[in-house]
C-alpha cells in the first residue's frame, strides 16, 4: 500500500505508467473489488517473483507487510486470492517455498487460517502470549519485527529468548546499524534512535541460535510444569521440553542473581549446563537423577539459560 507521502512515486500510481493503470484511490490497489486491471498485473508479478527466486534455498514469501496498518486494512479476500496465486505458481515445484501472513502487532487469535500459509508472523510480540494463543494451529509463529524499545541490547535479547523458548519459530530484529554505506552493520546510531542493533547484539542472538539448535527443536513444546519453584518474585522462567529427553530453560531475573531452580523430571540420569546468554560460555554443570531436584545457578546478570539432557 502506498503511503500518502509516497503516492506520487508509487509504482501503482497511474502517473507512473503509460497504459493508464492505477486510476483509483491510494487505498484501493489491494482490493479485489476496486483494483481493476491492476489485479492482473499483481498476479503476474507474484508469478514472476516466484519463478525468479525458485533456485534459492533461503526464501519464504510474505503476502503483505502489516495489512492491519492501513485504513481500511487490506481485506483478507485479497490476501487469500494472492496466496492462491502463489501456491498455484509453486504447485509443481519439488519443494515449494513457505508462505507467510503478517497477522498483528503484539498478539491476536488467528481466525480461519489459509491452508497454504505455513508461517504466521507478528510484530513486537513481547511478551510472547501470541504463541500460546495460536499453539493449536501447529504452525510456525514468528516475531519478525522488533524495535522501538530504545537502543540497549537487553530488551531485544530478552524478547528473542522469551519468544523462542515460548515455542516461537522465528525471531527477526530490526537492526539500525545496517545503513547505506554501512552494509556491514557498523553504523553508530544516535541515542535517540527508536531501536537498537549492533555486532554485540548479533553475537548474543547467535548464542540463542546455537543453543536452540543443540536440541531436537521440532519435537519440543512449552511445558513449565517441570518447574516447581526457585524463581524469585519479579523473575520469570520458560521451558521447552522433549519429554524424557531434553529441556531448554530460560530464566529472566533483573539484576545480579544466583537462584536454586527446582525441577522435576522422569527417573533417568540427567546432565545440566548453565549457559551465559551474553557470552555463550558454559557457566556451570551438574549431573543428577530424576525426580525432584534443585539446580543451583552460577551468579548471573539479568538472564541465563539452562540445557538439560538425558545421559
Amino acid at each position: 500500500m502506498c503511503e500518502e507521502s509516497l503516492r506520487n512515486p508509487c509504482p501503482l500510481n497511474e502517473q507512473n505508467n503509460d497504459n493508464g493503470l492505477g486510476k483509483i484511490s491510494r487505498n484501493e490497489p489491494l482490493r479485489l473489488d476496486k483494483s481493476g486491471e491492476l489485479l492482473t498485473i499483481q498476479k503476474a508479478k507474484v508469478r514472476k517473483i516466484a519463478g525468479e527466486l525458485r533456485e534459492f534455498d533461503n526464501v519464504y514469501f510474505e503476502i503483505v507487510n502489516e495489512p492491519y496498518a492501513t485504513k481500511p486494512r487490506v481485506p483478507d479476500d485479497w490476501q487469500r486470492h494472492m496466496t492462491d496465486v502463489l501456491a498455484d505458481a509453486m504447485k509443481d515445484w519439488p519443494q515449494p517455498f513457505l508462505i507467510s501472513w503478517n497477522i498483528a502487532n503484539g498478539k491476536a487469535l488467528i481466525d480461519k487460517p489459509h491452508p497454504s500459509v505455513s508461517i504466521f508472523n507478528f510484530h513486537y510480540a513481547t511478551p510472547p502470549h501470541t504463541v500460546a494463543l495460536n499453539w493449536e494451529l501447529k504452525k510456525a509463529i514468528g516475531d519478525n519485527e522488533t524495535g522501538f524499545r530504545g537502543t540497549n541490547d537487553l530488551p531485544y535479547r530478552v524478547e528473542a529468548w522469551e519468544f523462542i523458548l515460548a515455542g516461537g519459530a522465528l525471531f527477526n530484529h530490526l537492526d539500525y546499524s545496517f545503513t547505506v554505506g554501512h552494509e556491514d552493520g557498523t553504523f553508530v546510531y544516535p541515542a535517540t534512535q527508536p531501536g537498537g542493533g549492533n555486532a554485540t547484539l548479533r553475537r548474543q542472538l547467535r548464542i540463542l541460535s546455537n543453543f536452540i539448535h543443540g536440541f531436537n527443536f521440532a519435537r519440543m513444546k512449552p511445558d513449565n510444569s517441570i518447574i516447581k519453584g526457585g524463581v524469585p518474585a519479579g523473575g520469570s522462567v520458560r521451558a521447552l521440553v522433549e519429554p524424557g529427553e531434553a529441556c531448554a530453560i530460560y530464566i529472566r531475573q533483573p539484576g545480579t542473581n544466583s537462584i536454586g531452580l527446582q525441577v522435576e523430571l522422569p527417573e533417568r540420569k540427567w546432565s545440566a549446563e548453565w549457559i551465559a546468554t551474553k557470552t555463550g560460555e558454559i557457566a556451570g554443570r551438574a549431573m543428577f537423577d530424576g525426580g525432584a531436584h534443585t539446580l543451583k545457578s552460577p551468579t548471573f546478570g539479568d538472564d541465563i539459560a539452562l540445557r538439560i539432557v538425558n545421559r
